[in-house]
C-alpha cells in the first residue's frame, strides 16, 4: 500500500499510471510529513524474538519510537531522520530480514497466523496442515528468482490452512491446505482451483507469479494485481486450465479440483489460543495498529523467556506467541493486558483500525487517530470501524463488515457494511454516529443512498 501521505494513486486500473511501483520497503523509503517511513516485509509474520528488538531498536535510534503493523502483518517504522538508511539497512540485514537485497519488496507472504497451534492441528495428520513451512519455502524461491524481482510491492501471496483467513485478503495468488495433506492453488480471485502435492505448493506458487509477470504488461501502465488484469487473451492466460499446463511442464502433477474453498472466516481473537494440554499461544491485538517500542519488547521478552522465541505478525494488526507453558498463559497474559495490549474482546480498542492521519499525512484532512482513541475510550463495541483521514483509506481492512469512517471537509462520512451507503455528521456528532453504525442490529435505512466513494489504496 502507498502509505497515507503517498502520492501514488489508489486506482487499481494500471492504464491511469504515470509511473512505476514506488511502494515502501525497509531499503526504499518513503518521505512522509513525520520523517521517513520504512516498510519491513515479515514473511509469513514469522520473527524471532532477537529480530523483534532489532526492530525496537530501530524505532527507538532511527525512528520515532513506535512500531505500526500493518493489514499485511509487516512493519512499519515512521519518523525516521534523513540519512538513516544506511544504519537501518545494516541493523536489518545483521538479524536476517533483509536476506535479498533486490527482493525486500516482493516478499509480501501472509499465512494462517494459528497454523500448527490449534486444536483442529494434530501430529496423527487428521487435523489441518501447518502451511508456515509452505509460506517459507516460497519465500526461499523469491530470493532465488530473478523474474521475482519485477513484481510489484503490492503482489501477495496468502497460505490458508482452512480457516479461511488469510484467503479472505484478497491475495494475488492462494494456497489452501487440504485435509489429505494436499494442496489447492488459485490465481486471481476466479471460481477455480487447481489441486498439487504439497511439497509442490510453494514452488508452484512462485510459477503463479511468473505466469501474472508474463501477461501483465511493461513500463508504468504494468499491471500490479491480478484484479488490475481486463485483457480477455490475459485472463485466459491465467484461467485453470492454462495455469494447469504451466504446472505440468514444470513437472508438477496437477489434479483440477474445481471450485476453489468456501466457509466461515476465522481470525484470531485475542486472550488464549488453541494450543495442547501443556502448551497454548496467545493472541493480542495493537491499539490502532500501533505498538510502542517498551510493548513491542515486552511482546519480544515473553515469546524468548516463556514461549517459543517466537512472534507471528498477524494482518489483524496483531501478534500470536506461540508455546507458552499452558498453566502459566493467564498470567503472562494480565501483564502484556497491563502493558496496554489488546488481550480481550471487550476491550474498547478492539475492532477499531485507523489511518496515519495527521500530522503525519499530508493529505489527511484531520488527526482521525485522536477522534478514533476519543470513540474507543467511550466504549462503543460492535461491528469494526475503521477511520480514514481521506478518501484514499489507506489500510483499511478486507472484506464488508466493518463500518468505514471517512474525514470530509465538514465533519466525516459514515458508510455501513460492505459501504452500501454514506451519510454525512458533523464532527460534533460523530462518536454517536459511529456507536449506531457498528450495532449488529442498526437498520440500513439509517444510512443514505450510497454516494461514489473512491477505491481503497493498497496496504
Amino acid at each position: 500500500m502507498p502509505p497515507a501521505s503517498s502520492s501514488a494513486t489508489t486506482s487499481d486500473d494500471s492504464s491511469m499510471r504515470d509511473r512505476g511501483d514506488a511502494c515502501p520497503g525497509a531499503l526504499r523509503l518513503h518521505s512522509a510529513d513525520d520523517g521517513a517511513l520504512a516498510r519491513v516485509r515479515i514473511p509469513a509474520g514469522i520473527l524471532t524474538g532477537r529480530q523483534a528488538r532489532a526492530l525496537a531498536d530501530a524505532a527507538e535510534r532511527l525512528g520515532d519510537g513506535r512500531l505500526d503493523v500493518t493489514s499485511r502483518g509487516n512493519i512499519q517504522l515512521r519518523g525516521l531522520g534523513d540519512g538513516c538508511g544506511g544504519e537501518l539497512a545494516a541493523l536489518l540485514d545483521g538479524v536476517g530480514l533483509l536476506p535479498a537485497p533486490r527482493h525486500e519488496r516482493v516478499r509480501n507472504i501472509v499465512a494462517s497466523p494459528l497454523s500448527g497451534l490449534d486444536a483442529a492441528h494434530r501430529a496423527d495428520g487428521t487435523g489441518r496442515t501447518d502451511v508456515l513451512p509452505w509460506a517459507m519455502s516460497l519465500d526461499r524461491f523469491l530470493c532465488e528468482s530473478e523474474t521475482a524481482t519485477e513484481l510489484s510491492g503490492r503482489f501477495l501471496f496468502a497460505f490458508d490452512d482452512g480457516h479461511q483467513d488469510v484467503a479472505a485478503l484478497g491475495a494475488d495468488v492462494v494456497v489452501w491446505a487440504r485435509p489429505d495433506g494436499q494442496a489447492l492453488i488459485r490465481i486471481g480471485d476466479g471460481p477455480d482451483a487447481l489441486r498439487v502435492p504439497a511439497k509442490d505448493a510453494a514452488r508452484a506458487a512462485l510459477l503463479a507469479a511468473e505466469a501474472f509477470l508474463a501477461v501483465s504488461g511493461n513500463g508504468a501502465t504494468r499491471a500490479w494485481r491480478v484484479r488490475e488484469l481486463v485483457d480477455p487473451d490475459h485472463l485466459f492466460a491465467l484461467s485453470a486450465p492454462r495455469f494447469a499446463r504451466r504446472l505440468a511442464a514444470a513437472g508438477i502433477i496437477v489434479e483440477q479440483h474445481g471450485a476453489a474453498p468456501a466457509g466461515p472466516v476465522s481470525t484470531p481473537q485475542p486472550g488464549i489460543v488453541g494450543g495442547t494440554d501443556d502448551r497454548s499461544a496467545l493472541s493480542v491485538a495493537a491499539p490502532l495498529g500501533r505498538l510502542t517500542s517498551a510493548q513491542w519488547r515486552l511482546l519480544a521478552a515473553v515469546a524468548t523467556q516463556h514461549g517459543a522465541d517466537e512472534l507471528r505478525v498477524t494482518p489483524w494488526r496483531g501478534v500470536v506467541l506461540p508455546g507458552l507453558p499452558t498453566a502459566g498463559a493467564p498470567g503472562v497474559l494480565s501483564e502484556l493486558a497491563e502493558g496496554g495490549l489488546v488481550t480481550d474482546t471487550a476491550s474498547p480498542w478492539w475492532g477499531v483500525g485507523a489511518c496515519t492521519g495527521l500530522p503525519g499525512c499530508a493529505k489527511s484532512l484531520t488527526d482521525v487517530r485522536a477522534e478514533a482513541a476519543a470513540t474507543a475510550a467511550a466504549g462503543h463495541g460492535g461491528l469494526p470501524v475503521y477511520w480514514s483521514g481521506c478518501a484514499r483509506r489507506c489500510g483499511h481492512p478486507p472484506g464488508t463488515a466493518w463500518v468505514d469512517v471517512v474525514a470530509a471537509s465538514d465533519g466525516y462520512d459514515v458508510s455501513g457494511p460492505g459501504a452500501t451507503g454514506r451519510r454525512r455528521v458533523p464532527t460534533a456528532a460523530i462518536a454517536d454516529a459511529v456507536a449506531a453504525a457498528r450495532a449488529p442490529s442498526a437498520p440500513s435505512a439509517e444510512i443514505a443512498p450510497p454516494a461514489e466513494i473512491a477505491p481503497p489504496a493498497q496496504r
